[in-house]
């Protein structure tokens, strides 16, 4: 690493604020706390930022609460215009923030470019939504009265962000929150916090009100969050995590009856006909399988491929994931980066080693990657047996399991054969074929001969253990809105 690289990460980080972000104001938590940021390509802790604990979300929730009547009642258009200049504002500064990701989720930093360039689109989205919330006027059926009907912001919202996507998660959220009138209080992930609070830091200085949006970070978020969540001025409860914490979550919200949205788990299929063009589908696993280095809820969790062409696609799989180089995410040339933490290395690495003793055949990997930081060396297993865990669990790191279907009905079966729905993936070159499996698949989202799904234009969202709701498109701002009916007798 270079001297000049050295200090561009420290100015970085230096521009960074530290402190929780309550009512428009950057202050310290009320014990002094603070919580380190690791650098998980080395290692080494990078920035300390404010520790939250439950009395600081209580004034944070104080704050947004106290704000609502007057934002919900802002202009519409000035609310889309904030939007439109955080998003001009991000793009502007896509490099600090690219490097502020790389830092302290570890992805490699070409990925978090498309990351910042692909979260400030949601920004731009719901700048162009906060101006189309509509109502509608129809005559009643028995031609007596008239039915009207508006839209009207949920109130103070908690969301509650992951460390995979520190700003795509974010804005994600926020935007349509902004965009439809509701004041929020944000806790981001204790490994990722940075991201937010630049966010956070381009908003106010675009114009966003004191209280609209808050943040705290926290080294325990059950704790803190628990106290707004049964708290009965929040309304509204949005998390993106694993199914196990959402269920607790979902459960909680049960108290005050909270409007909630969940995108959760996945274990995503990636379906390979004999009729596909193999070589487009050797790239698309490359897309669907490696982004963020498989740390991606839609990452393709297991490839189910047409006998006939399953050991040419695992063997091309493998080829192609061989010239791949791993490294420290700022390093010129690298592809993957660190995995998170050491947990989620630990957690990849018995996967792999319950396929092994299952039968699986390593064609590549299969093992942690050398030097410091939590690096996992891309991995391809060929004839993984059905017994194997990692098709049925979520991998979350950069590895490949491959095993085979003699038919499409067995095809669709095996796919749906998990308690997620969030994405899948289909190859093949028969529109009716595609069409017939399409329908079939029980998710959320499907990517038709392509490794990518992910659209700010797009309801994003799975069914079954992936969860409920939909975030981005049309349908995203609706997640903000309560609509109420008015009758009208003339």
């Amino acid at each position: 690493m270079t001297t000049t690289a050295t200090k561009n990460e420290a100015a970085v980080l230096d521009g960074v604020p530290k402190q929780l972000y309550i009512g428009g104001e950057w202050i310290d938590p009320a014990e002094g706390g603070t919580l380190r940021v690791e650098d998980p390509a080395t290692g080494e802790t990078i920035a300390e930022v404010a520790d939250a604990r439950p009395d600081d979300a209580v004034r944070a929730l104080d704050a947004a609460v106290a704000a609502q009547a007057e934002w919900a009642a802002h202009p519409p258009r000035e609310r889309g215009e904030i939007l439109r200049r955080a998003f001009e504002a991000m793009t502007e500064r896509a490099d600090d923030l690219a490097l502020l990701m790389t830092l302290e989720m570890g992805k490699a930093l070409a990925e978090s470019k498309a990351e910042v360039a692909y979260a400030s689109e949601f920004l731009r989205w719901f700048a162009e939504e906060a101006v189309r919330i509509e109502g509608r006027y129809s005559v009643a059926p028995n031609g007596a009265g008239r039915l009207l009907t508006m839209k009207q912001p949920v109130g103070p919202c908690l969301l509650i962000t992951p460390w995979n996507f520190p700003a795509a998660m974010g804005t994600r959220k926020i935007g349509p929150a902004v965009a439809a009138g509701c004041t929020m209080v944000v806790k981001p992930a204790s490994q990722t916090p940075l991201s937010m609070l630049a966010l956070a830091q381009i908003l106010e200085e675009v114009g966003l009100p004191g209280g609209v949006l808050n943040v705290i970070t926290s080294s325990s978020s059950g704790s803190v969050m628990a106290p707004l969540i049964h708290d009965p001025r929040t309304r509204k409860l949005s998390f993106t995590g694993s199914t196990e914490v959402g269920r607790k979550l979902i459960e909680e919200s049960a108290d005050q009856i909270l409007r909630v949205s969940m995108e959760l788990g996945g274990n995503a299929p990636f379906l390979v006909f004999e009729d596909a063009d193999l070589d487009a589908a050797v790239e698309g696993a490359m897309i669907a399988k490696l982004r963020n280095i498989g740390e991606a809820c839609t990452a393709a969790n297991r490839f189910h491929v047409a006998e006939p062409v399953a050991e040419a696609f695992a063997a091309k799989l493998a080829e192609r994931m061989r010239g791949l180089k791993v490294g420290r995410g700022t390093e010129d040339g690298v592809d993957l980066g660190p995995l998170i933490d050491d947990d989620q290395r630990g957690k990849v690495q018995e996967l792999v080693q319950d396929a092994v003793s299952k039968g699986a055949k390593v064609l590549l990997g299969g093992h942690p990657a050398d030097g410091p930081g939590y690096f996992y060396a891309p991995t391809v297993l060929d004839d993984v047996p059905r017994t194997a865990r990692l098709l049925k669990e979520e991998i979350f790191g950069p590895v490949a399991p491959v095993t085979t279907f003699t038919s499409e009905e067995e095809a669709v079966a095996e796919a749906n054969d998990t308690v997620f729905g969030l994405v899948a993936y289909v190859y093949t070159g028969d529109v009716k074929r595609a069409f017939r499996v399409c329908e079939a698949l029980q998710t959320g989202m499907i990517g038709l001969n392509q490794g990518i799904v992910s659209n700010p234009a797009a309801p994003f969202g799975g069914v079954k253990y992936s969860g409920f709701g939909r975030e981005g498109g049309h349908e995203g701002i609706e997640e903000y809105l309560e609509t109420k009916y008015l009758a009208l007798n003339l």
